[in-house]
């Protein structure tokens, strides 16, 4: 009889320290997987700090470069001498701006839909080791 208690004392303490391996095994993977997602997240965050930060650069200077068209403009238009060239002069200055205004615009989309896929590259990967982990567990 004693031998039967003893024996399942034995298997119970061993059931219960695997129990306690595991939990703890689980819970380190579930603490580095919550601490990958935080980095990706920062990571991400890095990626569109820099990306808004060089299309303020990319606006600035077209807003210089804006700037001096309309000072260079003004400049012409003050030694124009007839109605004819005032004319010529804005319509030339406007189509200027009108393309400038559409090829900034289109470089501006263009580098915001780059953004958005840098931007969102390290929580796809997060998400795609989700993924994997889900397909193992299961």
């Amino acid at each position: 009889m004693e031998a039967t208690i003893k024996n399942a004392a034995d298997k119970a303490k061993t059931m219960f320290a695997d129990a306690n391996a595991k939990s703890t095994q689980a819970f380190v993977e579930i603490n580095d997987f919550g601490k990958g997602n935080i980095e990706a997240i920062v990571e991400s965050s890095k990626i569109a700090a820099k990306g808004i930060e060089a299309m303020g650069q990319d606006a600035a200077e077209y807003g210089r470069q804006q700037f001096e068209g309309v000072t260079a403009a003004f400049k012409n238009m003050s030694a124009i001498k007839s109605p004819t060239d005032l004319f010529k002069l804005q319509s030339d200055y406007f189509r200027t701006v009108l393309d400038s205004m559409v090829a900034q615009t289109s470089k501006n989309t263009e580098t915001m839909l780059k953004l958005a896929g840098e931007v969102a590259q390290p929580i796809q990967n997060r998400v795609a080791v989700a993924v994997e982990k889900v397909k193992v567990a299961a």
